[in-house]
């Protein structure tokens, strides 16, 4: 009776006597899940216009990262000052390192495995994980870095306010992780249902024989389609780099990204988007109020058990097409 109580009820009891602890558990909820979103995004779109699936997603989140602070340490040795001007700088020939590597995997890993199976492909993202991984360690080193936050101009420190007596403690680079990764995935999500570029997307997605007949470029979309995950990589490294560090742990939280298209769609950018707050508002809640009851730990594990639930009842996602094929 107890047991059905502290699981039933106590989390319960303990949300209305501590309305202040509801809201700062659900507003780390609410910043891990707009990240977790933004990595899914970048998974969602390669498989969307090529139907690979990019394992490299996670290790670029980290390389992005870890170029950005490299280039700026470089700068900063050249004599390049001030400093936010040096910042604004590697930002930039980051974000030219993230095209040409865009261009590097069309040309050298998916434009010779064309019409290849799937799992040649998965094998081929899965082999530039690990080359990024070796290229990052021998450039910058296996150590942890510190994010340029001040230099980019991202807020640091608390925003406090009470909650019927109580204290809530907002970090002010959380409010901002938040409020860029909104932007980018709602910009991502007009630019990819409005332009023309949008257009030739899911045209490619539908069918690469019939995007080829009306003259669509696949190599050029592959392009654009892997450097907009760049983009996307290299802006969640910053926001959780500078929530942290930068270090090649990142890639393990990378991870979390495969439960949240589980559940939204591998295709579907709104999935991506709820399916991330369902992970991260789920871990955070279960953690805070459930997790005493087997010991803690539970948001290592929390987002894996509703993928299996979903893989079982509604493999498919959220948002995603069900396949019916005839036999």
């Amino acid at each position: 009776m107890d047991l059905l109580y502290n699981i039933f009820i106590d989390p319960f009891v303990q949300m209305v006597q501590a309305p202040d602890l509801l809201v700062q558990t659900l507003w780390e909820g609410l910043v891990s899940g707009v990240l977790y979103a933004l990595i899914a995004l970048g998974f969602a779109l390669i498989f969307k216009a090529s139907g690979v699936f990019n394992f490299a997603q996670g290790i670029m989140v980290v390389f992005a990262a870890l170029t950005l602070v490299g280039l700026y340490s470089v700068l900063r040795q050249w004599g390049v000052r001030p400093s936010d001007l040096a910042a604004f700088l590697a930002l930039g020939l980051t974000i030219g390192v993230m095209f040409l590597l865009a261009v590097g995997v069309e040309r050298i890993v998916l434009r010779p495995l064309v019409n290849q199976p799937d799992i040649i492909l998965f094998m081929a993202t899965f082999g530039l994980t690990y080359f990024l991984i070796g290229a990052g360690q021998l450039v910058f080193g296996g150590d942890s870095k510190i994010m340029i936050a001040e230099e980019l101009y991202l807020p640091k420190g608390p925003v406090n306010f009470n909650i019927l007596g109580g204290l809530v403690s907002l970090q002010k680079i959380d409010i901002a992780a938040a409020v860029i990764a909104s932007v980018m995935v709602l910009g991502l999500s007009i630019f990819f249902s409005k332009t023309r570029i949008g257009r030739a997307l899911r045209a490619v997605a539908d069918s690469h024989e019939a995007a080829l007949s009306v003259g669509i470029s696949l190599e050029q979309i592959w392009v654009i389609v892997w450097f907009a995950a760049g983009i996307v990589a290299l802006v969640t490294g910053i926001m959780w780099g500078a929530r942290s560090e930068v270090s090649f742990a990142l890639d393990i939280i990378a991870l979390k990204a495969l439960p949240v298209l589980i559940l939204g769609g591998f295709t579907s950018i709104p999935g991506a988007i709820v399916g991330g707050l369902i992970i991260g508002l789920g871990e955070k809640l279960t953690e805070f109020y459930w997790g005493p009851l087997v010991g803690g730990g539970t948001d290592a594990w929390f987002a894996y058990v509703i993928a299996l639930v979903f893989l079982m009842f509604r493999p498919q996602g959220l948002f995603g097409e069900r396949i019916i094929e005839r036999v």
